[in-house]
């Protein structure tokens, strides 16, 4: 990350992802963002992903891969996406807002993986660094890199990303299909 962000604007982004979700939540009007009080970090084009968890479990997960908007609009949009779009899981109902904790990855912009092979791709990825991206035709999916303190192995990686992508696990080893990868400055509430 050449850029990195400050505790200020980490806890910034954070404030503006819990009301974002709240007021998309409990049906309320956003408040615009005052823009005097955003740092250039915060107002430059950047992408993000919101993760919700309730005790640990994942309970809405969406962002974008590359920046469109300023990196406060972005986690904003998806904070509400997280909640109330996630095809995975219900809506967030109301109850559940003291119990959700918000975490927010932003991403560097994402790179070409070149590789020769199932298992030249298995040597050129950096577990635990890397979020990856599978392309194949219009299918594609990705993992961000805290993914891999669920599923450590590489081969195990791949193969439920080619599921989450729509198919067979053995794809990325049978086909060349387009790899990137990207890393993240990832953050969350703490409950101080």
């Amino acid at each position: 990350m050449s850029n990195p962000l400050t505790n200020a604007e980490k806890k910034t982004l954070l404030k503006l992802g819990r009301e974002a979700m709240e007021c998309g939540v409990l049906e309320k009007k956003l408040p615009p963002i005052q823009q005097n009080l955003l740092t250039s970090n915060l107002r430059e084009h950047g992408a993000s992903f919101v993760t919700l968890t309730i005790n640990e479990e994942l309970r809405g997960c969406i962002g974008a891969l590359e920046a469109y908007q300023s990196l406060a609009d972005d986690v904003r949009e998806h904070a509400i996406a997280a909640a109330l779009e996630d095809p995975r899981f219900p809506p967030v109902d109301p109850t559940e807002l003291n119990s959700i904790k918000l975490e927010v990855s932003r991403l560097t912009a994402p790179h070409p993986l070149e590789y020769s092979s199932g298992d030249d791709l298995l040597k050129k990825l950096k577990p635990h660094v890397d979020g990856v991206i599978l392309k194949d035709g219009p299918r594609r999916a990705t993992f961000l890199p805290q993914v891999w303190e669920k599923i450590p192995d590489p081969v195990e990686f791949l193969e439920h990303l080619c599921q989450k992508m729509g198919a067979h696990p053995d794809t990325w080893r049978t086909k060349p299909i387009q790899v990137l990868t990207y890393e993240v400055e990832e953050f969350e509430e703490t409950n101080s």
